[in-house]
């Protein structure tokens, strides 16, 4: 048989079988982390006395020579071969003959798979933490030359108060900086070694695991052979998290869509990050940060499906979690994509702040300042609440806004107005005068613009 596990079978896997259940076409991803792996267990496997330390060296050298022909893109991985670990196993038996075969004691590619899965996902952790910080990075730039320019606060994208257009960009900094701590802390489970579980009880042979925890870089090793085998929650927690954080992206990719049209015209984006209609030669179209909205969906697909694919599997390992893999691959994918797109976006895209100045000024977002300057007479928030209520039902019959009214206008709602009331409602007092922490205030901005840094910085 010219299978690997061939001795106990007396008939050649079916063809449609053999490429149903390969995997080698995604999960050659994982040379670089299968080889590193073997690499440990091998040097393992030498000092422990398991195998002569001469094959030992011959493994490492046959390992490391594979491990060149990878990088080179040297290698043709075959379907009949299964999986990575197989065909790296056969590649490395071509190379350095029957020693090769020596390379597999003491572990199941049970183990091996998902010590993969760990060393790729940590790399990959990490690497994502680092494009998270350049997107801030960019965030914060722009913020700082905005802390002056006031937009038109929305909720129900409904204009509510004005705000500073830095004190909005920096809500998705620090929605960033959560993403970036749950990653952080994310990698405390990633960092559990899995080898040496063999196919689920364990190995007859005196390894030692904690010798290629230290050679690998894990913490910790899986206290128990069952668990390490067939845990895939450490995926399903970077599954989760790079869901929330494409919710992000896609909540500044739908602020951006919106602030660059042609309704709004608050920002707009660099011409390399926009295309064109094939009809319409008048357009330009928001397609990245529309794409950015749209791949959002296909990372929860990929959190849904490997959820299903757990929720009934019983210990320990289950030809099932092979379909582990293609929906990580994808999220590490399209989180890398997107962050290395968004981060210049934002530093290239031109603020329109003549155009917010006066979208500030032509509306009814300041008038909770009304509220608020009766209070301070002494009139209870409630009736104030009404009053200013019905100045603005009167402004908008009017067609006036509220600093178009006359003070005699004014008192006619109420004696408590003065002439103080015009500079209580200009929009940047409105905005400098919400300097409680975390407020919008210039001064609170700068604050926490300088907050910001110091976390990018430590």
């Amino acid at each position: 048989m010219s299978k690997l596990w061939g001795g106990r079978f007396t008939k050649e896997t079916n063809k449609l079988v053999e490429e149903f259940t390969a995997s080698i076409s995604f999960d050659q991803k994982l040379a670089k982390e299968d080889i590193a792996g073997s690499l440990a267990h091998v040097q393992m496997l030498g000092e422990c006395g398991i195998i002569p330390m001469e094959d030992a060296l011959k493994i490492k050298e046959g390992l490391f020579s594979i491990k060149t022909m990878v990088e080179n893109d040297e290698v043709e991985f075959l379907v009949e071969d299964e999986d990575i670990h197989m065909n790296i196993e056969k590649l490395l038996i071509e190379k350095i003959g029957p020693a090769g075969g020596k390379l597999h004691t003491g572990r199941s590619r049970n183990d091996q798979v998902a010590t993969d899965m760990h060393l790729y996902l940590r790399t990959k952790t990490n690497e994502i933490i680092k494009l998270l910080e350049d997107v801030q990075q960019a965030l914060i730039e722009q913020a700082k030359e905005n802390v002056q320019t006031l937009i038109p606060g929305y909720t129900h994208l409904q204009r509510a108060q004005p705000v500073s257009f830095a004190h909005h960009l920096m809500a998705y900094f620090w929605m960033f900086e959560r993403d970036k701590g749950r990653l952080l802390d994310s990698l405390k489970r990633i960092d559990w070694l899995p080898l040496g579980s063999g196919a689920l009880a364990g190995t007859t042979f005196p390894i030692n695991r904690e010798r290629v925890a230290e050679l690998l870089g894990f913490e910790t090793v899986y206290p128990n052979s069952m668990d390490a085998v067939s845990d895939r929650d450490f995926i399903l927690e970077f599954l989760s998290i790079g869901s929330i954080i494409m919710t992000h992206i896609s909540r500044l990719s739908e602020e951006l869509v919106i602030w660059s049209s042609q309704e709004f015209q608050f920002v707009e984006l660099d011409d390399s990050f926009c295309t064109g209609s094939s009809i319409m030669p008048q357009k330009k179209n928001p397609d990245v940060p529309e794409l950015l909205r749209g791949k959002t969906g296909r990372t929860y697909g990929n959190l849904i499906g490997l959820l299903t694919v757990l929720k009934g599997l019983p210990l320990a390992y289950n030809k099932d979690l092979q379909e582990d893999k293609e929906g990580m691959f994808d999220t590490v994918e399209t989180l890398e994509g997107s962050l290395k797109l968004l981060a210049p976006m934002i530093e290239t895209m031109t603020v329109n702040k003549d155009v917010m100045n006066k979208a500030i000024n032509n509306d009814f977002s300041n008038a909770t300042d009304i509220a608020d300057y009766l209070v301070r007479k002494g009139l209870p928030f409630r009736e104030a609440h009404e009053v200013i209520g019905k100045i603005v039902l009167y402004a908008i019959q009017s067609n006036k806004f509220l600093l178009d009214l006359n003070f005699e206008e004014y008192q006619g709602f109420s004696p408590l107005f003065e002439k103080d009331i015009y500079k209580v409602l200009a929009p940047d007092h409105v905005v400098a005068v919400r300097n409680s922490f975390g407020g919008t205030a210039p001064e609170q901005v700068i604050k926490q613009i300088k907050l910001a840094e110091g976390k990018l910085q430590s």
